[in-house]
């Protein structure tokens, strides 16, 4: 049984309407680490929804969250911010409303594009509309308790005079530097660092904010949450989990939600991707390059337990390549093979939206690569494909729309995380290349050769091979002759492949001119 199932049949125990949670604070770009949580709540939500469960996705966006600090992607200028909900702060861009926007906008499009629709919440309208103020009276009735089990759970102590609120001054606007001096319902004092003395009514929204222990499980109870997953960072033993198991049963009356423990994406070659550190991948940046059926599918294949290591260089390729494997054998192109579990579950959940009926046209990753390279964008590869007889010229606008994306997200990886070893550029006039006498005997051959046979990739392959043999030229040299001349550089794409998508008169001419 697929994971995702065997958490929403945990849910089918209590018999009621589930709602299921997500969430984070969009203080910074928000990466595929993030999209972890995302993805895990929404395949959850789709196995209950099969089942015939009545079932709510939510995502609450921590925007009323304060600054912690300028991270290394902000000017300095935001100093004066650090403090301040995110909510109120300047887009860095000037293009959004808020600091927020700025990053959660994106991510919410994001969302769309790969299959997510959940009722999206705002902690900053929630706040300031005052539908956390009955939470918030709760909380300041029972300081002693809260502090006694955040103490004893945690293991550590929270300062004297401390409050379940955290006071955003009148003055300075911030929330980590007011103090409370005193609480008479609905009344709290307080001083801020700032040097200002003031009071705040809690019955009025937009005045503070529960600290995360007590947001979390206050919004538990006030949103019906029965399930979300959590990063094992907020599982640990002492842990936000903990203290918000006791809160939210203690103090505000409620079972807290069922959930599942997930482990980081590992970004190859920087380790666990921390956006405060700019060593993240962002969720748009993947779906540039991915498709968003892809993503899913490196989720929907592995359980939330399990380490990913995301590699967004040649590893990228592999990726896609399972994933199209998987697709073959789920349409009975292919056989099975051993290790692919829950194939079909696996392959339903990865759809952004609906399962295809038949099997999309598939052309490889690997040589799109090439293909793009050489065409330059989808006219130009669509061209190719149909002097090679790689696509029929019947091909349905479904099937050319799914190869043009897949192009496009080919190319911005070329543009932005590919390694060197896999670009090149097809000189449009002959390179400036020292070939010898050896080389020029080898192309002089190879011409008299190339033009007595088909233009198609295998043909192209024997003959290097046949024509290397004869003129007792290293296969190796004959490769970098045929790159040298046509790229440039030593070294490029498999050669039969590559020269087959070339136009046959280009080459000839090509070689024509370096035997001169």
């Amino acid at each position: 049984m697929h994971w995702a199932d065997v958490l929403a049949d945990e849910l089918l125990k209590d018999d009621k309407k589930h709602v299921l949670a997500t969430g984070i604070t969009p203080s910074g770009p928000i990466h595929i680490g993030n999209m972890r949580e995302i993805l895990t709540t929404d395949a959850v939500y789709r196995c209950l929804k099969n089942k015939g469960v009545d079932a709510e996705l939510i995502y609450v966006a921590d925007d009323f969250d304060p600054l912690r600090k300028v991270y290394p992607y902000l000017p300095k200028s935001y100093e004066k911010y650090v403090g301040m909900p995110i909510s109120d702060i300047p887009c860095p861009c000037g293009k959004h409303k808020s600091y927020a926007d700025h990053f959660l906008i994106s991510f919410l499009n994001s969302l769309k594009e790969i299959g997510v629709e959940p009722h999206v919440y705002r902690a900053s309208k929630m706040y300031t509309n005052g539908d956390y103020n009955e939470a918030v009276q709760i909380a300041m009735e029972n300081t002693d308790k809260i502090k006694e089990i955040i103490q004893r759970i945690s293991k550590r102590q929270l300062p004297k005079g401390w409050i379940p609120f955290n006071i955003r001054c009148d003055k300075c606007k911030k929330m980590t530097s007011a103090k409370a001096v005193l609480y008479d319902f609905p009344i709290i004092e307080y001083v801020c660092d700032c040097g200002y003395e003031g009071e705040v009514d809690i019955r009025k929204g937009g005045v503070g904010k529960l600290p995360w222990r007590v947001d979390w499980p206050a919004r538990w109870k006030m949103l019906d949450v029965t399930f979300e997953p959590f990063g094992k960072d907020l599982g640990t033993v002492g842990g936000a989990r903990d203290t918000g198991e006791k809160i939210v049963k203690e103090v505000y009356g409620y079972p807290a939600p069922r959930y599942t423990v997930y482990e980081f994406i590992l970004l190859k070659g920087k380790g666990a991707m921390h956006s405060s550190k700019g060593t993240a991948l962002s969720a748009g940046e993947m779906l540039d390059m991915t498709p968003p059926e892809v993503l899913r599918f490196l989720l929907m294949n592995n359980k939330p337990s399990k380490h990913l290591m995301f590699d967004s260089g040649l590893g990228l390729l592999n990726l896609v390549d399972e994933y199209e494997r998987e697709e073959r054998v789920y349409f009975g192109k292919e056989e099975e093979t051993k290790g692919m579990k829950d194939l079909k579950k696996t392959y339903e959940l990865s759809q952004p939206y609906n399962i295809p009926k038949n099997m999309p046209y598939q052309l490889p990753y690997r040589h799109l690569v090439t293909l793009i390279q050489i065409g330059q964008n989808w006219s130009g590869v669509k061209k190719i494909l149909l002097r090679t007889g790689q696509i029929p010229k019947n091909l349905s606008s479904k099937d050319e729309k799914h190869l043009k994306q897949r192009t496009k997200h080919v190319g911005y990886w070329l543009e932005n995380f590919a390694p060197d070893m896999v670009k090149f550029k097809v000189k449009k006039n002959m390179p400036k290349v020292d070939l010898d006498s050896e080389q020029k005997k080898f192309l002089s051959s190879l011409m008299g050769t190339l033009s007595s046979i088909s233009w198609e990739a295998k043909d192209i392959h024997n003959a290097i091979y046949d024509v290397s043999e004869k003129q007792k030229i290293p296969i190796k040299q004959a490769f970098k002759t045929i790159y040298q001349i046509i790229l440039g550089q030593e070294k490029g794409p498999r050669a039969g492949f590559f020269l087959s998508n070339l136009d046959e008169d280009f080459v000839l001419k090509r070689v024509k001119e370096a035997i001169k």
